[in-house]
């Protein structure tokens, strides 16, 4: 027996729900608007999407499950996202279509890798067990030179950081070349791992052409670092597969760009369904915004994708393409509580930008009172009372309101 992808949607339709799930299935198998020559009953039989269920949400609309053959397409990503998610937005008989989930078969992991590293993985290379990984980013996000970056990057390191990233918008701009500031930061943690015996995760932006992100790559296992990032949106499904199988370190999903596909109520793609494309591809991390954050994703929203990528995506030993998410998006000491109780783990990277560096005592208080923070929350400590015999907490919890 074949087997068969599986996508549920959430549908807005003037039609009946159930005919509307009908068109889903023909557009986006063997159908068009009329029945042609060729397209006989046992073709239908074999290569046909099928309508798997409908079901009334509320508020008008209703959940439909649609399956496909994977014999349609094979074990492809590229020809997976033009079948669950191609025309369907081009169709009229719908006001509102939004992808809610995806079911995968196994046969995908005969062809794509998943994550090499996870969630073990990063922590080993962290150095970090028991809590979440605390990082930041660097900040100006473009303006800075490869040696202003290093000079902020010996702050933090000294700080007793765990994660560092590039901005999204800073990769091989002409005032901070990449290789430059690759090698300026690469001595700064070099010479920290020399007195301390730590090595701070950089996630250098490798973001580019395909022979781009790979030349970089190696750029960065040759200097000794041990991530880099790649925003995924830009560089498509094909280009985060060909990178993870010449990958030597944790690939750092950055999905600035979500927000075009996911924000609507209507017409929209959830991160829970989509995320788990780029961990079949092979991320190791990818960001999923965070408890309160400064953008428009509502908290359920957050921890639902959050928890998704630390639930399996098959059942096979070892390849059950788990990641880290990556909490970040204005978070500060404050949203260790909230995003502990949500999540019931600590598996996560929680990254702060000015929940770190605006901190009254600087850098290293910040971090601080981020680890203070997550201590409180796992130990089910009110942060006031917590922050009573912790002064970095406290100065946090002043400063950010």
């Amino acid at each position: 027996m074949d087997q068969r992808i599986r996508a549920r949607y959430s549908i807005d339709t003037a039609q009946s729900p159930e005919r509307a799930a009908e068109v889903i299935a023909g557009e986006q198998s063997t159908g068009t608007f009329t029945r042609v020559p060729g397209e006989t009953d046992e073709l239908r039989e074999r290569h046909g999407a099928r309508v798997e269920s409908v079901t009334p949400a509320g508020e008008g609309t209703c959940e439909v499950e649609i399956s496909w053959p994977v014999s349609n397409l094979g074990p492809s990503l590229p020809n997976l996202l033009a079948t669950v998610a191609g025309n369907l937005w081009e169709l009229k008989q719908f006001t509102g279509l939004r992808l809610l989930d995806l079911k995968l078969p196994p046969v995908f992991l005969e062809r794509y890798q998943g994550p090499q590293f996870g969630v073990a993985g990063t922590r080993r290379l962290c150095g970090v067990e028991g809590r979440p990984v605390i990082g930041t980013i660097i900040k100006p996000s473009v303006g800075l030179t490869p040696e202003e970056t290093a000079g902020l990057v010996r702050r933090l390191a000294g700080g007793g950081i765990d994660f560092i990233k590039d901005d999204e918008l800073q990769c091989d701009g002409p005032h901070c070349p990449f290789e430059a500031r690759l090698a300026a930061v690469m001595r700064v943690l070099h010479e920290h791992a020399g007195r301390t015996g730590k090595m701070v995760m950089y996630a250098a932006n490798i973001t580019g052409e395909i022979d781009e992100m790979l030349r970089r790559h190696d750029q960065v296992v040759a200097a000794g670092g041990t991530c880099v990032m790649v925003s995924i949106h830009s560089v498509g499904l094909p280009a985060v597969a060909a990178l993870r199988r010449a990958a030597a370190v944790p690939v750092h999903a950055h999905r600035n760009g979500w927000g075009l596909l996911g924000r609507s109520r209507d017409i929209a793609v959830s991160f829970v369904a989509w995320q788990k494309l780029w961990r079949l591809a092979g991320v190791d991390h990818v960001h999923c915004n965070g408890i309160a954050n400064k953008f428009w994703e509502p908290d359920e929203s957050v921890i639902a994708s959050a928890r998704e990528c630390l639930k399996p995506m098959f059942d096979v030993p070892g390849k059950g393409c788990e990641i880290m998410p990556v909490f970040s998006s204005g978070q500060t000491a404050r949203q260790a509580p909230p995003t502990f109780a949500a999540l019931g783990t600590t598996d996560l990277i929680f990254a702060a930008g000015g929940g770190i560096m605006a901190h009254p005592g600087g850098a290293a208080a910040g971090v601080l009172s981020l680890r203070q923070a997550w201590e409180a929350a796992v130990q089910g400590i009110p942060l006031d009372a917590y922050a009573a015999t912790h002064p970095e907490l406290r100065a946090a919890l002043d400063r950010f309101q």
